[in-house]
């Protein structure tokens, strides 16, 4: 089985700390191969960001293809430059804070998430990605959720005065993930 997720979003919402998350938690987990391509903006912080991780059970021919199994989407212009990517049946992972364009497919899942919102009820924005990589996670079941939280928790390492806050951040996102998984 392999996953092609393309993960985009403005410079700034951490879309490659994301992926990176998300990509070293796979190669951990198993014996499955893994990808990780970044692209940014012109503008950087601000700009537009977008990556791609490719999770699979077979060799990966190139590291990011042009149809995707499932999108997470932190902005508007994101939205509309990569949702025609998206395979039908796929799923589409929307910062509902930020998108509120109907996406106008009927042919894909659609997980909403106000991770924006969410972030600041916390105290941070900057902890807006580890909620939306803790609800990819409890949506999907990709990897293990636990080895996702060692990940962060050993790259968080030198800072050890944000793991509470992003431990808070990432349960939550769990949290929400399982709950529309079940609906």
């Amino acid at each position: 089985m392999e996953t092609n997720l393309c993960v985009a979003g403005f410079g700034g919402q951490g879309v490659m700390t994301l992926g990176k998350f998300l990509a070293e938690a796979a190669c951990e987990s198993s014996d499955r191969n893994v990808t990780f391509f970044p692209s940014y903006g012109a503008e950087q912080r601000g700009g537009t960001a977008n990556c791609f991780v490719v999770i699979s059970d077979q060799e990966i021919g190139a590291p990011l293809g042009d149809r995707m199994d499932d999108l997470i989407i932190m902005n508007e212009p994101s939205l509309k430059k990569f949702l025609p990517t998206l395979k039908p049946g796929g799923r589409l992972f929307l910062n509902s804070s930020i998108v509120t364009d109907d996406p106008g497919r009927e042919d894909v899942t659609i997980v909403k998430a106000p991770v924006t919102e969410l972030a600041l009820e916390l105290g941070n924005a900057k902890v807006l990605n580890v909620i939306m990589l803790g609800v990819y996670v409890g949506y999907t079941g990709i990897v293990d959720e636990e080895l996702v939280w060692r990940i962060i928790e050993q790259k968080l390492g030198s800072k050890p005065k944000l793991l509470p806050l992003n431990k808070k951040a990432y349960e939550e996102g769990l949290a929400l993930g399982k709950k529309q998984k079940q609906n």
